[in-house]
């Protein structure tokens, strides 16, 4: 099968995002085994921190999946106009209402990320 070749790279993504989703726990737990209190400053800046290096690796994956589901659109479209020449103009023109659905998606990801970092 053809997309067998992109089940190594989806496995890969989700071993990062439960990676990721890990790391925060694994800092939880180094700063409650240290005995001296932190200020609550410090505690902040720590909190916000994690969040932008969350929110940047969210939007990282989701850039990645988007490349990944654009170049299966134009490769798939390509093909398809050298097939029929006749039909390039309709073919055409919804691949690119599906990419721009792609970044859209990618845009509202960035959004998410954005709104993460700064109002929780």
């Amino acid at each position: 099968m053809k997309h067998s070749r992109l089940f190594p790279l989806l496995l890969a993504l989700a071993l990062l995002a439960a990676l990721l989703f890990a790391l925060p726990a694994a800092a939880q737990a180094a700063d409650a085994d240290a005995p001296e209190a932190e200020s609550a400053a410090v505690a902040a800046e720590k909190t916000v921190g994690t969040k932008a290096v969350a929110a940047a690796a969210v939007v990282g994956v989701v850039a990645a999946v988007g490349a990944v589901g654009m170049a299966i659109a134009i490769s798939k479209s390509t093909e398809g106009m050298a097939r029929q020449p006749e039909a390039a103009g309709r073919i055409n023109s919804a691949m690119m209402l599906g990419l721009i659905f792609i970044e859209t998606t990618i845009i509202y990801a960035l959004i998410v990320a954005i709104l993460i970092v700064f109002v929780l």
